[in-house]
């Protein structure tokens, strides 16, 4: 593997995160360079064995999510895995998790706790609530955070709410929570202060959602209804031998559309030039859309498009998505070959750092794959390590 920096190179993460909202945070900590513990039960993250696998443990969705990580399968239920844990503690950066706060503190490794092992310490919280909130000890999942936050009605009606069929909370959640985990290390850096960060999953999603979705009710007393209508008119068109998504956004870009498909007259029919009115004329413009789009076949309209400068794209199947062209041409999807798990695919970190480069230095990482190679580097001896797997206390690989 090569070994890019990354800018965050030198710094320690602890992750006790499982399935995708804060391992994602991690990972991303990882591919910009900082080095991951992850810590897991001796049963190992959940998501291990969620989707599709060609060895138990190592699923896809697991990898994807898990990479540029060391694993040390730890108990910490047992005394002697809480001063393993008390001992990593003072060595790392941030220590970042998604288990419940008080189950967590019910461990001994409540932010107090940690603090007074590490005063510089970043404890990164990923909750499903806040917790000064009655819903605080409540678990949370990616469907209640969509369901509570306003989310899934924005995406169908009040009536008949709708899922988006993605983990969208779980990933926007994660991404905020790496950011607040950079955003209290340089805090550190200013002032030798550590802190207690906390992501809540619901507060994270509901602000999300509502930056266009208040709509009128981003005014007190309101001045119109909530939502966004444009968000409910697109919907992709189709053409004579496909699908494609046509996006006119400015008034010159729909002027440019109309004149060069031959309806001039939709011009002023719809008041395209004033953003106003051609937002209240949404529903009929795009309806206008999807009649025109059958009149050419999608290469057609691509070339007709990208000539007169009005964003669209061709639709990609998940199958195909690695040969999108521009994701091709610009390698996002790379072959990997893992010791145990063969020939896999993963996107490459897609932010790019000029003068200090994210990329995967690590395979996702075998349960306790790294269990004793930690624990060396935290000061057990060779026959400590070994009372310790004995006892059932510590994973290793055999």
């Amino acid at each position: 593997m090569n070994k890019p920096a990354g800018p965050l190179q030198g710094l320690r993460i602890l992750d006790l995160t499982t399935i995708l909202f804060g391992p994602y945070a991690a990972q991303t900590l990882g591919d910009w360079g900082a080095e991951v513990i992850k810590v897991e039960s001796l049963t190992g993250d959940g998501w291990r064995t969620s989707g599709q696998f060609r060895n138990r443990g190592m699923s896809g969705q697991f990898m994807a999510v898990n990479r540029n990580k060391r694993s040390l399968a730890l108990d910490l239920k047992q005394e002697r895995g809480k001063a393993v844990m008390q001992r990593l503690i003072p060595t790392v950066d941030a220590l970042v998790t998604n288990v419940r706060p008080a189950a967590l503190a019910r461990l001994g490794f409540g932010y107090e706790a940690c603090q007074k092992l590490n005063p510089r310490l970043v404890y990164a919280a990923a909750t499903g609530f806040g917790q000064e909130g009655p819903w605080a000890a409540r678990p949370a999942f990616d469907e209640i955070a969509q369901a509570a936050s306003g989310f899934a009605s924005a995406m169908g009606t009040d009536d008949e709410p709708a899922f988006v069929p993605s983990l969208v909370g779980d990933k926007i959640c994660g991404l905020s929570l790496a950011a607040a985990v950079c955003a209290a290390l340089v805090h550190r850096e200013r002032t030798g202060k550590g802190q207690l960060v906390e992501v809540p999953m619901l507060e994270t999603i509901a602000a999300f959602n509502s930056i266009e979705m208040l709509g009128g009710h981003a005014f007190v007393p309101p001045i119109g209804p909530v939502g966004y209508k444009r968000m409910k008119e697109r919907r992709p068109v189709r053409t004579k031998d496909g699908w494609l998504t046509m996006l006119p956004y400015s008034g010159d870009n729909w002027c440019a559309f109309f004149e060069a498909v031959g309806h001039p007259e939709c011009i002023e029919e719809f008041s395209v030039r004033e953003p106003v009115l051609r937002a209240q004329n949404v529903d009929k413009i795009y309806q206008r859309m999807s009649e025109i789009a059958l009149t050419r076949t999608t290469a057609e309209w691509e070339e007709l498009l990208l000539r007169i400068d009005v964003p669209h794209a061709a639709f990609a199947k998940l199958s195909e998505v690695a040969d999108q062209p521009h994701l091709k041409a610009v390698g996002l999807f790379v072959e990997l070959d893992h010791p145990t798990e063969g020939r896999i695919r993963q996107a490459r970190p897609a932010t790019k750092f000029s003068e200090s480069p994210a990329g995967i230095r690590r395979l996702p990482p075998r349960l306790g794959e790294h269990s004793e190679a930690v624990l060396r580097e935290a000061g057990f001896s060779d026959a400590e390590i070994a009372s310790l797997a004995e006892d059932k206390v510590v994973g290793v690989l055999s």
